[in-house]
């Protein structure tokens, strides 16, 4: 059985290097890749500011769940990643400004880096239609 599958992409260049869509819908789950606070260009916002990325990368996280007919309050799971869990708060903060009222289920893990020096905060999401 072949499942339909709905691909979103950002533009950013990571997409094309490592094949990937920012989101995909197959069936009523909705995938989003890692987001960073970054334009669609690709270049880093707010370097040196976890609040500032993880709102940014939330932002980017919506504007394709826009492209799918979905909301934020689609979002069941995030998964954050951050590369300095000293400012785990900063970066819960911005989480929840967004997510205070739907409570999708979170991870929150340190990593040592990201693809670029200057990204602090790496968000991943999956979404329910």
């Amino acid at each position: 059985m072949k499942i339909k599958r709905t691909k979103i992409f950002s533009g950013t260049p990571w997409e094309p290097l490592a094949g990937y869509a920012r989101a995909v819908q197959a069936g009523e789950m909705v995938y989003v890749s890692g987001t960073t606070g970054t334009d669609p260009s690709g270049k880093v916002l707010n370097p040196g500011d976890a609040y500032a990325q993880t709102v940014q990368a939330i932002r980017n996280i919506e504007n394709a769940l826009k492209r799918l007919g979905l909301g934020l309050e689609h979002v069941v799971r995030t998964r954050v990643y951050l590369t300095d869990i000293e400012r785990w708060q900063e970066v819960a903060k911005a989480h929840a400004e967004f997510f205070g009222e739907i409570h999708p289920a979170m991870s929150l893990i340190g990593v040592t880096r990201l693809v670029d020096p200057e990204m602090l905060v790496e968000i991943e999401a999956v979404a329910v239609h």
